[in-house]
């Protein structure tokens, strides 16, 4: 009955990750033999494993990646990809989100730039990171109806709570007026407080010409460009390497 009623006082306090250790203390004997301090130290590093683990799920169905199974240890670095191996590598210790720094990744369709840039977001995550993935012109569309429902500042407020905001395929869609400010004012906002992984098949040179208002655009490259961490990349479509048997992209998205 005591026992019972522990496990239910841990339930009743969250303490799902300890409710799990205990009983699987209960059921055996090896861990049963040892004393009070050892299975007390089980059960508190239990709880912290099981808070860090739906830590990291909430964090995942939060940044709404769509590929979720991109991690940076399958990043291809065959040569045929242009990929800088040390420049990419220096920044899976994510010091350039401490430093609110972006990363510009650009190249033609297939070569794998939002593989990346998921790899980079859960890497991210991983360093306890909230990251946000959105394709940049269905964010304008979002921005669009927020400001006909009078709800664009919650709305951008809402993305400053991203520690990362990563917009794909960016200069695909051209850019209303509405359209150039509201990606100025989301950059400004997260100007010395958050970063950018930008995707885009535009190289960056012709991303001013892309914006083309010179107020608008000058003022958008000037706050991107000078603290980024550009990657060109090249050659052939890796969407090919797709493997039906595993579901997986083979770093070709």
């Amino acid at each position: 009955m005591l026992l019972q009623q522990t496990i239910e006082h841990l339930n009743t306090l969250k303490l799902y990750g300890m409710t799990a250790e205990l009983q699987r203390q209960l059921n055996s004997p090896d861990t049963l033999r040892l004393v009070f301090d050892e299975r007390l130290a089980l059960l508190s590093d239990a709880e912290i494993n099981d808070r860090e683990a739906r830590r990291q799920n909430r964090a995942r169905k939060a940044a709404k990646l769509t590929l979720t199974h991109a991690c940076v240890e399958d990043i291809n670095f065959q040569a045929s990809r242009g990929l800088d191996r040390e420049q990419v590598k220096s920044l899976f210790d994510c010091e350039w989100l401490t430093r609110s720094q972006h990363i510009l990744l650009t190249g033609l369709t297939g070569v794998g730039k939002s593989y990346i840039a998921c790899a980079f977001a859960q890497q991210a995550m991983r360093k306890g990171y909230a990251v946000l993935f959105y394709r940049t012109p269905r964010l304008l569309e979002d921005m669009e109806i927020a400001r006909l429902d009078g709800s664009l500042p919650k709305f951008r407020m809402r993305l400053l709570k991203f520690k990362l905001l990563i917009l794909d395929d960016w200069a695909l869609v051209p850019l209303n007026d509405y359209g150039k400010q509201d990606l100025l004012e989301i950059i400004e906002d997260r100007t010395g407080k958050g970063s950018l992984i930008i995707t885009s098949q535009l190289p960056v040179e012709k991303w001013h010409e892309y914006i083309g208002e010179p107020t608008f655009a000058d003022a958008i490259m000037d706050r991107i460009i000078h603290r980024a961490h550009k990657i060109s990349m090249h050659g052939q479509s890796m969407r090919k390497e797709f493997d039906p048997t595993t579901g997986v992209h083979c770093d070709g998205e």
